[in-house]
Formats: structure tokens, sequence, C-alpha cells
């Protein structure tokens, strides 16, 4: 075989051509007498033997979405902040699951009952031949599960990539983001806060003020998907409150895995935020704080008893307990105890006239006895909780606690159902029929029968379902009780406030789009989820704008190029000869 030789240099391409070449203009004065010879063609067979465009010709933008989120407000808030750059771009998001062509699946990792659910809707998914994309703390936390296998997983600090994710899935690849997010070496709180975002109530505004958390507990897999605490800083967490109020929000929820912890990481702490944040709540609107374990909260107690007396704060707070027994405390690894915990209460409790302490405790912890769990049944019949979480132990893969000896399944069983009994036996809310009180609405209930409001103490009143009342306040009459939920008559003089200082987005309308990209678009870009994808395409960032004129190009020059062609195809053969 002869070999090249390359003992000699290549001459520069340009002094290749020799002088005698044509030119490239001659080349095309040639062709000024070229006509081409169009062949008319069985137009039906050729569309039959044309071969089927390649997987990745697929065009994102213009599919439909299903999104289904489990857990904690947490979750909720991320799983609004997807659907919102899904949307912006021009994905249309669907309550309809079997007519989406991708399912974003944003798990939570707390409970077994809520990984099975997640199994499961992957596993319907798969039957259905859905594109799949997951989310959330189970993926984060353990992304090498056999049936996570293969498909495409965002991680909880990387939601602002959610657009890049569901694309590469349409085109058919599978994508992991499950990264952290840092600054000079510093982990940051996640994803930005001025994302776009689809807020499920368009009246309730859920700002996650920190991720992560300080604590280590034996049982808890949530630490292993959210790490440790990362707090955003007050100017950004009080710009996204503003926002929100000129959305027409009436009501926020901060929230976290532990709100108590919030800005330890930064030089701060949860007083200064919220003081910050009471400054720029319209009269009447409503702020609600969030989960908050004992340790945390116990230095600021004189704060926090100010804050939640304020008028624009709710009273109410969410302090977590599990156990009542000092022992099973230090078994959990929760770093306070029952003592602790108590004080917190009562200080509240005096200080905070009326207000609403939520607790959560855990049956059959490892190592729970009996009369461990006697003295959890004392403590909710001393405090009567109005609410009460109450959670049968689950050992989470991966945690310490699954490790240890396990409490027998039929005694875990008992046990949660004796405390629900003690729960039960109590009604929290007789002693305030009779009352007048000024209630804010916010939604509908599950049965569709009323409008649910909260009161100052942020208990459920039910309303009657006047259009009239959502997103009011309104004062009225409270006349039942049960055991969940009060029940309240407008007073016939009232006068129906309205916090909002603006009108609310309609629901699925997107929040957070820039004053250019609403200038640009027009009202197709704030469309609710039923307007045509194509017509509120936009994006949250410089690259899907790129993106977007790009695709406008394409189909510019693909119809003109489809114009020349049925000129050629009906011209005359006669005019179409060549010389």
């Amino acid at each position: 075989m002869p070999s090249a030789s390359c003992d000699a240099l290549l001459d520069d391409i340009e002094d290749i051509m020799s002088q005698e070449d044509s030119k490239p203009q001659d080349r095309h004065f040639s062709r000024k007498h070229v006509f081409p010879k169009v062949r008319r063609r069985n137009t039906q067979k050729d569309l039959q033997e044309e071969p089927r465009p390649p997987s990745d010709s697929t065009i994102p933008g213009i599919q439909k979405i299903w999104i289904r989120t489990w857990g904690c407000s947490h979750n909720n808030s991320d799983g609004e902040y997807m659907a919102g750059q899904l949307a912006a771009y021009g994905y249309k998001i669907t309550e309809n699951a079997s007519d989406a062509d991708l399912w974003l699946l944003n798990s939570c990792t707390v409970k077994n009952p809520a990984e099975d659910h997640f199994r499961n809707s992957i596993k319907k998914a798969q039957e259905e031949n859905k594109k799949i994309v997951l989310a959330g703390c189970v993926p984060q936390a353990q992304p090498r599960q056999d049936y996570l296998k293969g498909l495409s997983i965002i991680g909880v600090q990387q939601i602002d990539r959610v657009v890049e994710v569901v694309e590469e899935t349409i085109k058919g690849h599978s994508v992991r983001l499950l990264g952290q997010k840092k600054d000079n070496g510093k982990r940051l709180g996640g994803a930005r806060l001025d994302l776009p975002k689809i807020r499920k109530n368009p009246l309730i505004e859920i700002i996650s003020i920190n991720t992560g958390c300080l604590n280590a507990c034996t049982y808890c897999k949530t630490k292993h998907a959210r790490g440790n605490l990362a707090s955003y800083p007050i100017d950004e967490l009080v710009e996204r409150a503003k926002q929100s109020f000129q959305e027409g929000v009436c009501e926020i929820w901060l929230t976290s895995e532990d709100t108590g912890a919030y800005g330890r990481d930064i030089g701060t702490d949860l007083p200064t935020l919220l003081w910050k944040l009471v400054e720029v709540i319209p009269e009447g609107a409503m702020l609600r704080l969030g989960m908050t374990n004992p340790p945390y909260i116990l230095e600021h107690l004189e704060e926090m008893a100010k804050i939640l007396n304020h008028p624009r704060v709710y009273a109410f707070l969410h302090i977590p307990v599990q156990s009542a027994s000092d022992s099973v405390l230090m078994d959990m690894k929760r770093e306070y105890c029952v003592a602790d915990f108590k004080r917190v209460v009562d200080f509240l409790k005096e200080k905070v006239p009326g207000i609403t302490i939520a607790t959560d405790i855990i049956c059959g912890f490892p190592g729970e006895t009996d009369q461990d769990f006697q003295e959890t049944l004392k403590l909710v019949e001393e405090y009567k909780f109005p609410s009460l979480f109450i959670n049968q132990f689950y050992p989470r893969p991966g945690t310490p606690a699954a490790k240890a000896e396990q409490v027998p399944a039929h005694l875990k069983k008992q046990r949660t159902k004796d405390l629900s009994q003690v729960f039960h036996s109590y009604n929290p809310y007789d002693h305030k029929i009779g009352e007048r009180q000024q209630v804010l609405v916010t939604e509908e209930s599950f049965d569709s029968k009323f409008y649910v409001a909260h009161n100052r103490f942020y208990e459920q009143v039910l309303v009657p379902k006047n259009p009239e009342f959502m997103g009011k306040m309104v004062e009225v009459d409270i006349y039942e009780s049960g055991k969940h939920f009060l029940k309240g008559q407008p007073v016939s003089d009232t006068k129906i406030y309205t916090p909002s200082i603006s009108k609310p987005l309609a629901k699925g309308e997107v929040s957070g789009l820039t004053r250019e990209f609403r200038n640009r678009f027009g009202n197709h870009l704030n469309s609710t989820s039923d307007t045509c994808a194509a017509t509120r395409r936009d994006s949250a960032s410089s690259r899907s704008v790129l993106q977007m004129s790009q695709h406008d190009c394409a189909l510019k020059v693909a119809a003109g190029l489809a114009l020349l062609a049925l000129f050629l195809h009906f011209w005359p053969e006669s005019m179409l000869t060549t010389y």
C-alpha cells in the first residue's frame, strides 16, 4: 500500500490555487443560464417513504408537563419555582397526568409511605411511556437506588436549571444535576429567590429562608438531602416578600428545615429577619412562621414573643417535641430536654395570649419503653395541643436509627392508636363559640362547600362561599366548632377589607417575570395553563432568550423554503429548461 510522504511541507491552500482556476464570481456567473428541471413527484408515495426525524430533532419548549409534589412547604416552594421556569420557557403545565408528555416528580424522604408513593408514580409513568424527571429529597439523598437508574434527576439546589434537564430528557437523554451551590467555598442557600414561579395558591407566597439545618437527628433522612444550614441574605428575602405583595399576595409562609436556626451561618438571626419583614407587610396581610426546633429559639424568646404579638404576624408556632422522654430525645440526638420544650411553650403562652402551638410526636422510636411512651401521653394531656402531628416511626435507610433494635411493629401501631385517642379526647375550640373575629380568607375547603379563612391564631375558620370574600379580611361571628375547625357567619354590616395592594395573579399565571418580558410578549406570557405554549414562550435567562430567537429564525427559513418548493412544483415544466 503506498504511503503518504511527510517529507515536504504542505503549501498554503491559497498558494495551491492556480491562476487558471475559475474564481468564485466566474462560477456564479456561469450559472445564470442554468435552470433546474423539476420532476413532478408522486406526493403520497414520497410522503409515505420519508424517514421519521431523528429523536434529537425534537423541539423542546412545546410539550405538556405534569408536576407532582410530596412533602413539606419547602418542597412545595421548589415545585412552584420549577413550574414557573418551565412555563416561562414555553412548556404547558397541565393538571392532567395522562395528557402530559413528561412527569416531573418532586419527592419527600421523611417517611416510607411518601417514598412508596414516589416509587409507584415512577413505575406508572414508565408503564405509560412518559418522559420522567425526578426532583426532591429522595434522589438527592439516594441517587444510586435501583429504581432511579437511567432517569433524569435534578438536585434540591439545582432547581434553577430545571429547563435544561427537562429539555435534555425530552430529547431522550438522561441528565443528573446533584451538586451544591457555593460561593468562594461557602455553601449557598440554593437557587435564587427571584426566579419565575407559579404559586399553587396565588394569594399565598412560600419563602424558603434557609436550607438544611444544624442538627444531626439519628432518624432524619432529610439532612442527607438538604445538608448543613445555609441561609439566604435578609435583603434578598425582603425583596422577595415585596415582590410577592406587588403581585397580589396577602399571606406569606416562611419555611425551611428549621427556621429557628436561620442566620447562624451568616452572622444574623431569625428575629432580625422578622423585624425587617414586618416593615414591608401591607396592612391586613399576614405572615406565618414555619417550624422551629427548641434549641434555636430558647435564646430569642423575648423577641419572638414581641414579634408573635405583632398584628401582621400569626400568633402561631410549630415546635416539634417528638417525645416527652429525655432518654429517647438523647437517642434521637435532639439537643434539648423536655424541660427546654416546656420552657419555650410556657413562656410563649404567657407572653402571647391565645397562641397556637403545634407539635410533632414519633411513636415507637427504637429503644422507647412503655414508661417513655406514658410520659409522652401525659405531655399531650397536659398541654392539649390543638395541632398535633402523630407519626409512627419508620426506619429510613442509611440513618443510625435504622440500624438500632426496632420496637415491634404491633407496639408501634398500638402506641400510635393510643396517642390518637388522647388527641381526639378533647376539643380545643369549644370556648371560642360566640366570639367575633377578623379572618383572612385564602382558599377553598376540600369538599368545596366553604371558603377557608384563618384568624389571628391561625385557627381554621370556615365561612360561606361568597366570591367577594376570597383574598379579603372579613369579620365573622363564631357559631360552631369541630376538632380541627371553627365556623363563622359574616357580620351583616361588616366591612370587607382588601389587604392586597394589587390584583392577585390568575391561577397558573407566572410570577416574577421582568417588565422586559412582559412588554415583549404581552398578556400571552402570563396566560393560564390552557393557553397555547407557543404564544407564551419566554425565559428567565439569556440562554432561553437566545434559543427562542434561533427557533423563530428557523421557523421563518423553513416557511420560505416551503413556499419556494411549492412554487417550483407547480410552475409549468416548459419554463424549467436547461440551456
